[in-house]
This record gives C-alpha cells, structure tokens and sequence, in this order.
C-alpha cells in the first residue's frame, strides 16, 4: 500500500501525543493500532472519518477520535477524512443530504427558491429543517463510510498483490547468484 505517501503527510505520532488539545485522550493515545498504517485499520479509518464528516453538528473531529479510539482504527486518518465537509463544501452536501432525508420522510422540502438564506430564516425553521437533515445525514454517512471501507480494502489487497507480481517477475527476469 502507499505507506510512504501517507506516511509523508501524516503528522508525527509524538507530536500528536503530546498535544495540548488531545490530553484528554490520555493513555488511550498509546494504542499502537490508533497509528499503525495497516489495510483494516486504514479502512476503519476511512469508515469513521467519513461517517463523521457527515454528521451535521459541531465537533466533527472531536466525536472522529473518540469514534477512532474505539474501533481501532488509524486515528491521524479519521480525523483528517473529516475535513471533506469544509466551509466550501458543507451548504452543497448538506442540502443534498437534506433533500434525501425530505425525500425518505416522505415530507415536503421547506427550502424552495423562493427561501430567504438569512440566519433569521434558518433558526425561525430550524424544527423542520432538522430530522430530515439528521436522516439524510446518517443515511449518507453510513453508505458512504461502507463505501470508503470496502474501496481502500479492496484498493489495499489490489496494490499488495499487484507490488507481489512486480516482485516476482523482476526475480524471474535478475535471478540471484550463489
């Protein structure tokens, strides 16, 4: 797997232990699993990271290291996957996952063109925007976070085997001498 490319862009395993904000972690910064660049820990990772990026609330990264401590999975990794919903792309996927949510709820949207996008709009119809949103939310984060696990997997066990056959035929090709 491209261990080396992650590896140089992951932050330092010390550096994050001794964190000011990640104390409260405490000893359970120490599990060797949370750092470790394997296929199933990397792919949890991308299951955690992506299941939190989703969620529409506050403290995204927060709720990704508790997520990433429990399930063992690479914890630089989930965190990071967090940031796929950024202040760019937060209005776009939320709205998607939104329509989602009216569209299984069974319920009318309560966005239409004809919608103020002010703060005094929003928090006024905040009770309907909600469920839906929280559905449409889960809903994606789940399938998504399925997705990214059983792809990086998959994407793992493809580039292992493909590194094992590139090493063979160069044996074939250079044999050693005794």
């Amino acid at each position: 797997m491209p261990r080396k490319l992650l590896r140089k862009y992951m932050p330092d395993e010390k550096t994050l232990r001794s964190h000011r904000h990640l104390s409260w972690l405490g000893r359970h910064l120490h599990d060797p699993n949370l750092w470790h660049l394997t296929r199933k820990s990397v792919a949890r990772a991308f299951l955690v990271g992506i299941l939190c990026a989703f969620m529409p609330i506050p403290g995204q990264m927060v709720v990704a290291a508790v997520l990433a401590i429990i399930a063992s999975s690479n914890l630089p990794i989930s965190i990071g996957l967090v940031w796929i919903t950024n202040p760019i792309t937060i209005p776009p996927i939320f709205y998607a996952c939104y329509r989602l949510g009216t569209w299984i709820l069974g319920t009318g949207s309560r966005v239409d063109a004809g919608w103020a996008w002010d703060l005094a709009t929003i928090q006024s119809e905040f009770a309907s925007i909600w469920w839906p949103l929280l559905l449409g939310s889960l809903l994606c984060g789940v399938v998504f976070g399925i997705a990214g696990y059983a792809l990086i997997s998959r994407f793992w066990i493809w580039h292992v085997n493909r590194s094992w056959r590139k090493r063979a035929q160069l044996r074939t090709k250079h044999p050693r001498k005794k």
